[in-house]
């Protein structure tokens, strides 16, 4: 018996619309419109803790999973690993409640404002930025030049 590989969301017409396209009744058309995808549909979306502003993760988003993000209460994501939805803390218990969620200046990026329960970082670290930092706060010198 051979397994099924998970369906892509249906795609759209050509013009800048997502190849990730919301079914009828998903997000709304306005909204829709205004977003700049990148080539495969997607956006980039901000997972950010609402009280404290501390940035926890960086997922991916298509027209439905935006949707059910607005409309459920908790981050959907698209996998583009898995090519599938994945609902943040449906496996982990590490559960994104979405308080809100805002557009950036061009459309091409969405802000969520969440209050993050346990991890946000498949790694069990509390945000995904805090294990490899380049460049400390006020340090600005290049290694190596003396300063």
């Amino acid at each position: 018996m051979t397994s099924t590989p998970p369906r892509r969301p249906a795609t759209a017409p050509q013009g800048g619309a997502s190849r990730h396209s919301a079914p009828p009744g998903g997000l709304d058309p306005e909204i829709a419109a205004r977003l700049k995808r990148s080539p495969d549909g997607l956006l980039p979306a901000i997972a950010q803790q609402y009280d404290t502003g501390e940035v926890l993760m960086l997922g991916w988003m298509d027209d439905e999973a935006l949707h059910r993000t607005l409309t459920t209460g908790r981050c959907t994501y698209w996998s583009r690993s898995r090519q599938e939805y994945w609902v943040k803390g449906d496996t982990s218990g590490h559960v994104q409640h979405v308080k809100s969620v805002a557009l950036d200046c061009d459309a091409d990026t969405v802000l969520v404002k969440v209050d993050q329960v346990g991890a946000a970082c498949h790694t069990g670290a509390r945000t995904c930025f805090d294990a490899d930092v380049l460049l400390k706060d006020g340090d600005h010198g290049v290694p190596g030049d003396g300063q």
